[in-house]
């Protein structure tokens, strides 16, 4: 039998806050929801009562875990500053021109490099990309992982037809699913399909980095990141958490995907990431019946871009039928079609990726947020 929003509520009267009182009512809990044996909610405090909560969230998650009917769950530990309250560490100032100063972040365990595939839009093919590169690192001989960062829209268990759940390791750790050699993590594998992720910025960034931190994610060569688009929290959130030995910018040719692909270089520069490279996808229609070239989103704007802006060009890849259905049914061409043309464009790309990662810095610091003199 599926738990209940009001047997969760009743399980969490055993959880008290740092002050003492249950946790329900303590004004701190969102919405719960539950259903089909998933669980999240989210505990908002004071930024200034982090720590003192962590212990809380745990003991909630496992109290949570440990329901009947319960086969997975995540509570997100959110911070929010009282509004007047002032900072407990104010912004390092710094003169105009002056490089950022930041501390050194923490890595993922027995994961050597981690690189994000991103795009300034949606729509434009990123997530189709990152599954095939990831492939194709895969093809070079790399073990190599996928994230989902996309929490509001998962694509990675349609595009890897992913059903199955992660297993949890010690009640505590999630255990990801292996597909096509690859080692893949999304929130999609813990929600339905059709369930509506209703989450502020805090809750977002608590998911992320409890799927980069409490998943067994092993040894890899390489973790493909898959951004959601555009230039917000979740991308910030990587930057400072994680550190990225480099940024893939995916964009079709036409000026409008052009405009916000340069604002997702502009974004990853700002942080001190490498742009590893622009990909330009759905770059040109091949007719199969006839073989006539059309193109429809225009073509080479990606290249142009990538000379203006200083950072390599990857390579083009066409809006073909092929990957499109591919993509849909869960099969991509790298692994399902190896020998065939499309597979080789990614690999092309993937191998000049690993060049790339080759003359990227490991040790980047974690960029902070300042006030321009």
């Amino acid at each position: 039998m599926a738990v209940t929003k009001e047997q969760v509520l009743a399980a969490l009267e055993g959880v008290v806050s740092p002050q003492g009182i249950p946790l329900p009512t303590t004004g701190t809990l969102s919405e719960v929801v539950a259903g089909d044996g998933k669980v999240f909610f989210s505990i908002t405090v004071d930024a200034a009562d982090v720590k003192d909560w962590e212990p809380v969230r745990k003991r909630a998650e496992e109290i949570v875990r440990a329901l009947p009917g319960v086969r997975s769950a995540l509570v997100a530990l959110t911070a929010e500053r009282k509004a007047g309250a002032p900072s407990a560490r104010p912004p390092p100032q710094r003169a105009k021109g002056a490089p950022p100063r930041g501390e050194s972040i923490q890595g993922v365990p027995g994961v050597d490099a981690i690189i994000a595939v991103a795009s300034g839009k949606g729509g434009v093919g990123k997530s189709t990309t990152a599954v095939n590169l990831a492939l194709g690192l895969s093809a070079l001989g790399l073990k190599v992982g996928i994230l989902d960062a996309d929490i509001y829209g998962p694509s990675l268990p349609k595009l890897l037809a992913i059903t199955e759940r992660p297993q949890t390791i010690g009640g505590t750790r999630l255990k990801p699913i292996t597909r096509y050699g690859l080692t893949v993590m999304s929130i999609g594998f813990l929600i339905d399909e059709e369930t509506p992720m209703i989450w502020r910025g805090p809750m977002v960034i608590s998911a992320l980095t409890q799927m980069l931190r409490e998943v067994e994610w092993g040894t890899l060569d390489v973790m493909v990141v898959d951004m959601p688009p555009g230039t917000g929290d979740a991308q910030l959130t990587m930057a400072q958490q994680v550190p990225l030995r480099g940024a893939v910018i995916v964009s079709t040719p036409q000026d409008l995907a052009l405009i916000d692909a340069r604002r997702g270089v502009s974004m990853f520069k700002r942080v001190n990431v490498p742009v590893l490279g622009v990909v330009e996808n759905m770059s040109y229609f091949l007719c199969p019946h006839c073989g006539t070239r059309s193109d429809i989103f225009g073509h080479g704007g990606a290249r142009h871009e990538a000379q203006r802006l200083g950072v390599p060009f990857l390579g083009e890849i066409p809006l073909h039928m092929t990957i499109r259905e591919k993509s849909d049914a869960g099969l991509p061409v790298v692994a399902t079609e190896p020998d065939g043309p499309h597979a080789q464009i990614y690999r092309d790309i993937a191998g000049k990726v690993r060049e790339q990662l080759k003359g990227a810095s490991a040790g980047r610091a974690a960029p902070k947020i300042v006030i321009e003199a």
